[in-house]
């Protein structure tokens, strides 16, 4: 139990993680004992030295200058975090202005140019979507390169 703490310790001493990750990497590939693990993770809950909605926040933190809302609750969906921890980490982004600055940061520092044709614009397009940006921000990035 000592040496499964002391992983986890140090995993958690390199950045916050969520439940599900740190249960993941503990268990490691190989079939750990899953009560050892499961009551080690309740302790390191109970002692507030893991945290899903802190991890939350940090994730958030980390990635908002890359990806949009959508990318950024799909990622924390897909890490286990409950849906209230993530609706209160995304409550700190900015409003859709922010977000909109924010895409076209994305953007630019991708393309640089507008699309010439369908085929670009459709490309532009998929890219930040894959980002997580929301159609109404696609379309006035895309759309509205000359408002600056």
């Amino acid at each position: 139990m000592s040496e499964l703490r002391n992983k986890a310790l140090k995993l958690l001493s390199q950045r916050e993680h969520s439940r599900q990750e740190l249960r993941r990497k503990l268990q490691g590939g190989e079939e750990a004992d899953r009560e050892a693990i499961e009551a080690l993770l309740d302790d390191l809950v109970e002692r507030n030295w893991l945290s899903d909605a802190r991890f939350a926040v940090a994730y958030v933190d980390a990635n908002a200058a890359r990806f949009g809302r959508f990318r950024l609750e799909n990622e924390l969906r897909e890490r286990g975090v409950a849906d209230d921890a993530i609706r209160e980490a995304l409550a700190q982004l900015p409003s859709e202005d922010d977000e909109l600055s924010r895409a076209r940061e994305v953007w630019c520092k991708k393309f640089r140019q507008p699309p010439q044709d369908a085929a670009e614009r459709a490309k532009q397009a998929r890219f930040m979507q894959t980002r997580g940006f929301g159609f109404d921000i696609i379309r006035k990035v895309l759309g509205g390169l000359d408002d600056e």
